[in-house]
């Protein structure tokens, strides 16, 4: 799985006009499940992200987790990540994940986000969706599991 780990003050995401995720200080999490990824590669990047250690102590360094800060994580698909652009000027989307595979790994990553305890929002999967953020820093990671 890949994910794009914005540090945030707040994000939302909207759909047709309507609010249906929004979190203050936190993270904005961007995740692609890829061909071959399974339920392992979710919950692994899930703890990965929940214990990544982008936030600032009190010595103002990047040295504490979404754990330690208590923020939210607002988790949005985004299968563009997959994209392969070293040919042409057409991104191919091939080594994305099946839309129901997916799905099924976006939700399970989902779930063990939760388990660790942040309070997770969400986009909704296959939406036409707008994302609206101030990232903080700006700080923007990009992980895989």
């Amino acid at each position: 799985m890949k994910a794009i780990v914005q540090r945030v003050t707040e994000a939302r995401v909207d759909i047709a006009g309507d609010t249906v995720g929004r979190i203050g200080p936190g993270v904005l999490v961007l995740v692609c499940a890829m061909q071959g990824d399974a339920e392992p590669n979710a919950k692994a990047l899930a703890e990965r992200v929940a214990k990544l250690r982008i936030f600032r102590d009190d010595n103002g360094r990047m040295n504490r987790s979404l754990l330690e800060t208590g923020g939210g994580a607002l988790v949005v698909s985004q299968f563009t990540l997959a994209a392969e652009t070293s040919r042409g000027n057409r991104p191919g989307f091939s080594a994305a994940a099946s839309p129901d595979e997916g799905e099924r790994l976006y939700e399970h990553f989902v779930f063990a986000l939760r388990a660790t305890g942040i309070h997770v929002e969400t986009g909704r999967f296959g939406a036409d969706m707008a994302v609206y953020l101030v990232n903080d820093g700006p700080v923007t990671v990009p992980m895989e599991r």
